[in-house]
């Protein structure tokens, strides 16, 4: 069920980024894309009848950390990236006085 609804998340969230003229709004699907290929990626590795690594007993029926490490870093990696995205749009925004990708082609050409 969660595989399937992050498929389909981001399928509009790709849709979304293609039809899309903001900027803005490029980084929030951008966003959106990151979180539904995070969800796939741990529901893809969930297992019902294994146990957290944190706690004491049998060993052989722990879950493996290291995807859920991954997924962590991703979220992290995501985070600089949508701060820098952002960043950047606002000195766009500065310079060209738009935020719409139109726009700020057709100011860069004339330029």
């Amino acid at each position: 069920m969660i595989l399937s609804l992050s498929i389909v998340l981001a399928i509009i969230a790709l849709y979304g980024i293609a039809t899309d003229e903001n900027i803005i709004k490029s980084i929030l699907f951008l966003n959106i894309i990151q979180t539904s290929v995070i969800l796939i990626f741990l529901s893809i590795n969930y297992k019902s009848h294994m146990i957290p690594p944190i706690f004491p007993g049998n060993k052989l029926n722990m879950v493996d950390p290291t995807p859920q490490a991954l997924m962590i870093t991703a979220i992290v990696v995501g985070l600089a990236i949508t701060s820098l995205t952002i960043a950047m749009s606002h000195k766009i925004f500065h310079i060209y006085g738009s935020l719409k990708w139109k726009d700020i082609l057709r100011e860069a050409k004339d330029d």
